[in-house]
């Protein structure tokens, strides 16, 4: 399973982060219902009620996004740089994206195809 173990439990690291998005994607779909909430309030005359509440529910949203977007990042930083973990580190070389049908001229790169008259 490409260094994958089928064993292999969470710790409690990652289970924090899946919690923090499931609360981060079901406050995200509260949005709506606090919206159709805040519009109802506001017919029935709460003004500045409907506003908060749906102001409010925009701003928990966002910030259990960010939360989660930062804890996930922390966890995926954590467990990349673990030694047992399975990654090949790009040389400098690695990253080149010219080859022998691609040639630089002034303009930039041009591509050759198959005339190899360059060569002789």
């Amino acid at each position: 399973m490409a260094g994958w173990y089928g064993a292999r439990r969470l710790n409690m690291s990652g289970k924090a982060v899946i919690a923090v998005a499931v609360i981060a994607v079901t406050l995200v779909a509260a949005v709506p219902v606090a919206l159709v909430a805040g519009i109802i309030m506001m017919l029935l005359g709460h003004v500045i009620g409907g506003l908060a509440l749906f102001g409010g529910s925009v701003l928990v949203a966002t910030g259990a996004v960010l939360l989660a977007g930062l804890s996930g990042a922390r966890h995926l930083r954590k467990m990349v740089t673990q030694p047992g973990f399975r990654i090949v580190t790009l040389g400098r070389d690695d990253y080149s994206y010219r080859s022998d049908d691609y040639s630089y001229r002034g303009d930039g790169y041009s591509y050759r195809g198959n005339d190899h008259s360059y060569l002789n």
